[in-house]
């Protein structure tokens, strides 16, 4: 499988392959020694498993972007992987141009979800439970607006289109995003969409979305 993947990096011209890893252990030490922008890791890997090793890797670098590569796409596994910090999840049976879609995303400082996962997990914070917010004491401090902006971003879309949407400026779209950011305590919008995945924003963002002014 990794020769698959190194034929179509090396076709696609976009991306170079720095190394390659038959563990979680053996990704890390690669990384610590030269760490790579992207990594593609395999969540079914011997020893230390690919949610495992991506909480190490990015302890020891934690400026590189995590993609992980399963044949699972059942809810638990994709929401343990980003609570270990992974920034993208993509199935195994995905097509050659969806994986260049997530490392280009992942690459750009984004994030990627496999569709059909995508769609189940805004299900289920759309669904929402209550309980599950209030277990994140840092979300109390968003105001109704914020909530609002959060699900969409949750729902992928960019600040232009938010904008547009809620009749904002930009700029005062990306405020909200960078206010939200320190409140959360993450510095990207990968860690927003991980924060809204983990405590189940369901209920409070829909809240926000009736509420804002």
């Amino acid at each position: 499988m990794r020769d698959g993947i190194r034929a179509l990096l090396d076709r696609s011209g976009e991306f170079t392959v720095a190394g390659e890893a038959e563990s979680g252990a053996e990704a890390i030490q690669i990384c610590t020694e030269t760490p790579p922008d992207v990594v593609l890791m395999d969540i079914g890997l011997p020893g230390l498993n690919g949610v495992d090793a991506t909480t190490e890797l990015l302890r020891h670098c934690p400026n590189v972007k995590v993609i992980i590569l399963s044949m699972y796409d059942d809810e638990d596994s994709v929401v343990s992987s980003i609570r270990a910090g992974a920034r993208g999840y993509v199935v195994k049976r995905a097509s050659s141009g969806e994986l260049l879609d997530a490392l280009r995303a992942v690459a750009r400082g984004g994030s990627y979800l496999s569709p059909n996962i995508s769609e189940r997990l805004l299900s289920r914070i759309r669904r929402g439970e209550p309980e599950a917010a209030s277990r994140h004491p840092l979300l109390a401090q968003l105001t109704p607006r914020e909530f609002q902006v959060l699900g969409m971003i949750v729902e992928g879309k960019a600040s232009k289109e938010i904008a547009v949407m809620l009749s904002l400026g930009v700029e005062t779209v990306r405020s909200y995003r960078k206010t939200m950011m320190k409140k959360l305590h993450v510095n990207n919008v990968a860690g927003l969409i991980r924060v809204a995945m983990a405590a189940g924003l369901t209920a409070k963002i829909q809240q926000g979305a009736s509420g804002a002014q």
